[in-house]
This record gives structure tokens, C-alpha cells and sequence, in this order.
């Protein structure tokens, strides 16, 4: 049921053609916003273009990797069905051009950008061992100059490109209210066997807690949700064990549930709330 205290906001939404970027999408167009959905659609097995929770295997026919080629225009078409204003663009954010593009997009067809998810992923799963596989059979790839590349461009850089323009453009129309939210993963060690995925992750987080404080005075608010394990078409029996057995993860997450967070961070009701790392368990 469409909520109907709807405000004039437009959300840029990346990674929103499936899983918790496009649960993130339909919940806020469900309360007014309209929506650009950003997306990139794999070029092959185990290529980025994914969102922020823990990825799955890199094998073409898996659910997985299904879901993060749909095309997310059915995500904005869903929404316009709906009742609500959603467009989609596939774009690659590791092309540094991308982000003001989006912005220009959104701006031209929905209005001023003032909510900003940072959901998306360029995930590779790389590592510092030897081994084949993880503890879950999904293949690992050593470091290397071209996995540390498309990790940090996707996960650490666009993310910041695009709160630069946020902020750029917020600045430039006297604007007083905004909201971003990123998506982190991780732990104190890193993230072994997918060390760059950690790594890029956790630059990510450093800068949305630095526009928390930098931003802070033209309104804007800047959390970041770290999800727990989330079913988005890669988690198996194994994985479910692994979680039950866990002390530290309680519940297999659906992408649904984890957008009301991110959409409650992005209301006024959140106004409070400002340079949180939020774990959700």
C-alpha cells in the first residue's frame, strides 16, 4: 500500500536493480520519493555490479547471478505502476564521469537529488591464500593491481565522487535538508578471503562518517548500514548452518527488511541520527 504523506524528495539509489538497492527503491517510492535507480548488470560470472551485502558464488546460472541481471528498469517500472516516479540507468561507477551524470539525470527528470544510497558493489571475491575456495565452494582469485582496481573504484571512489556532488549541488541551491546512507561489510580483522571487498568497504565508511561531520551544517546526515548475512538469491543450507552456529550473526536477513532501515535513516524522523556505523544482526 503506497503511504500516502508523500514529500517532493528524489533518492539516487545505486545498485538498485536487485536485493537491498532494490528493496531500498520500492520503500522509498512506497512513502513519496521519487527514484533513480542506478544499476550495472554483470558482463560475465563474477563480475561486479552488485550492492552491499555479502555476495554469493560466480557461476552464470546461479540465483545470484540471475538476480543481478535484471534489468532495472523493472524495478522502476514496478514502482511507476505503483503510483510513484522511479527512472533507471545502467552505468558503470567505476568511470569517474558517472556520478555527475546521474546527478544531471536525476535532476532532469525527477528534480534535485537530496537522498543518496550507496549500495552498490563492484564485489570480487580476492585474497592474500592459496586456496581454491572459500567455506562456502565459492572460488577465490589472489590480490592483484586489476581486483584491488574494480573494488576501490565501485566500493570506495564512486561512493565519494557521489557524495561530492551531493554536497556540490546542495551547496549551490541553498538547500537545508539531506540524507546519505552507504553499505559497509566487515569486521575489526578486515574481511579475510575477500580482503579487498573489506578494505574498499571500510573507505567507504570513512567518508560518509567524514560528511557526517562536514556536512552536518547544510542539514545533510550520513550513516552507513552494515547488514547482516542477506538472502538475495546466494545464500545456501551451508550458509544457514554457518549463521545458526554463529555468535555473532542471529538472523538471515531479507532485503526487504534491511531497506526500512536504510529508509527510516533517510526520513526526518532520523534527523538525529548522524555518523552511525548501524549493525544489523
Amino acid at each position: 500500500m503506497r503511504d500516502t504523506s508523500s514529500t517532493s524528495h528524489v533518492a539516487l539509489v545505486t545498485g538498485a536493480n536487485q536485493g537491498i538497492g532494490a528493496a531500498t527503491a520500492r520503500a522509498l517510492a512506497a512513502r513519496g520519493v521519487a527514484v533513480l535507480c542506478a544499476y550495472l548488470r554483470p558482463s560475465g560470472p563474477g563480475e561486479g555490479g552488485g550492492e552491499g551485502d555479502v555476495p554469493g558464488p560466480s557461476h552464470a546460472a546461479d540465483p545470484y547471478h540471475a538476480a543481478r541481471s535484471v534489468d532495472g528498469e523493472v524495478v522502476a517500472a514496478e514502482i511507476r505502476r505503483a503510483g510513484g516516479r522511479a527512472e533507471a540507468c545502467e552505468a558503470d561507477l567505476a568511470d569517474p564521469a558517472v556520478p555527475g551524470r546521474l546527478f544531471d539525470l536525476a535532476e532532469d527528470r525527477l528534480g534535485p537529488v537530496d537522498i543518496l544510497v550507496n549500495n552498490a558493489s563492484g564485489w570480487i571475491q580476492d585474497t592474500f591464500t592459496p586456496d581454491p575456495a572459500d567455506r562456502f565452494d565459492r572460488p577465490l582469485r589472489p590480490v592483484t593491481a586489476e581486483t584491488w582496481s574494480r573494488q576501490f573504484s565501485v566500493d570506495a571512489m564512486a561512493p565519494a565522487l557521489l557524495i561530492g556532488e551531493l554536497a556540490r549541488r546542495h551547496r549551490a541551491r541553498g538547500a537545508d535538508w539531506g540524507r546519505i546512507v552507504g553499505l559497509t561489510s566487515g569486521g575489526e580483522l578486515g574481511f579475510p578471503s575477500e580482503v579487498s571487498y573489506g578494505a574498499a568497504k571500510a573507505a567507504q565508511t570513512d567518508y560518509t562518517l567524514s560528511a557526517a561531520a562536514e556536512l552536518a551544517g547544510l542539514g545533510i546526515t550520513a550513516n552507513v548500514v552494515r547488514p547482516p548475512v542477506t538472502d538475495t538469491g546466494w545464500v545456501t543450507d551451508e550458509v544457514r548452518r554457518f549463521v545458526a552456529s554463529s555468535p555473532t550473526h542471529f538472523h538471515v536477513a531479507d532485503p526487504a527488511e534491511v531497506a526500512k532501515t536504510i529508509v527510516f535513516l533517510a526520513s526526518d524522523e532520523a534527523a538525529l541520527i548522524t555518523g552511525n556505523v548501524i549493525t544489523l544482526r
